[in-house]
């Protein structure tokens, strides 16, 4: 790899003053797991890293009832895994993160790097996408913030602007009777990327449905919102043709591709069988709580 300069800020300030002074030569990151690949590769070449895990804002992770989860981009995916609460109140993303490599690589990996990287297969982002997250980004100029599902723009980017880091990320409070949930195919046991990855989360008044997002990944030049097939389930009993609808208006969605890891026909197919699978699972989370 090529000479660098390595930065360790111990405050956001310090951090976003680094960003502003170095600009496109600059990198955050979290753990490493993706930029240090990519920067053996030659794919990326930032000239600064900037390690974000000792920022205390950025590991911030904490739940109310009524606001909801704030997700710092730095907690690992280790700590979403072991928390009560995420696996209580945000069962798929927390599947979702404990998906992300192996045991080692999750202590360093994190939901916000996971995002961040913009890959098309991550598999947080489609849960976080089902969950309706929102994303907090800052720069020295201030702050805004962004829809988890418009942050990716295209394969490896994000509306990042090179002065501007993701703060954290956050997830509305669930309500009673909803629940998520988070699949994806792979061809073997652990420790690959998704060829297909789907989110599902549902709300439930009685046996109808009253609100519903479908997240997918792996099978667009960006992780994607499955609008239509979001709202077929709006209205119904979430009986088996109405998942099935749903799932038939998610493949529509897709626009997958044929690569060395599947073919665009067996990614429909996928998509199709994954999106029925997650929400029936969603549905059984929401109608239990």
């Amino acid at each position: 790899m090529h000479a660098i300069t390595y930065d360790a800020p111990r405050s956001l300030e310090q951090a976003l003053a680094l960003l502003r002074q170095n600009g496109p030569a600059a990198r955050v990151f979290c753990g490493g797991t993706d930029i240090i690949i990519q920067m053996r590769a030659g794919v990326r070449r930032p000239e600064h890293l900037i390690d974000a895990k000792g920022i205390p804002e950025l590991r911030k992770l904490s739940f109310d009832a009524k606001k909801g989860l704030c997700l710092g981009a730095a907690v690992s995916c280790i700590e979403i895994f072991e928390s009560a609460l995420m696996r209580q109140h945000y069962p798929g993303l927390t599947e979702a993160a404990h998906l992300i490599g192996s045991l080692q690589i999750q202590a360093r990996a994190s939901v916000g790097g996971n995002l961040c990287n913009g890959s098309p297969a991550a598999d947080s982002t489609p849960a976080l996408i089902a969950l309706g997250a929102v994303a907090r980004i800052a720069s020295a100029r201030g702050e805004r913030k962004v829809p988890v599902d418009q942050f990716v723009t295209a394969p490896g980017r994000t509306v990042l602007e090179p002065d501007e880091l993701l703060v954290e990320v956050h997830v509305p409070a669930p309500v009673n009777h909803s629940a998520d949930a988070y699949l994806r195919f792979i061809p073997r046991n652990e420790m690959d990327i998704a060829v297909v990855g789907v989110g599902a989360a549902v709300t439930l008044e009685g046996e109808r449905c009253v609100a519903a997002r479908i997240g997918l990944g792996a099978v667009a030049p960006t992780p994607l919102l499955a609008d239509a097939a979001s709202k077929a389930l709006v209205g119904s009993k979430l009986d088996a043709r109405a998942i099935e609808r749903a799932a038939e208006l998610a493949v529509s969605a897709s626009s997958p591709i044929d690569d060395m890891r599947g073919t665009a026909e067996f990614r429909r197919h996928l998509v199709g069988v994954l999106t029925r699978r997650a929400v029936g699972l969603a549905v059984e989370r929401a109608r239990a709580c």
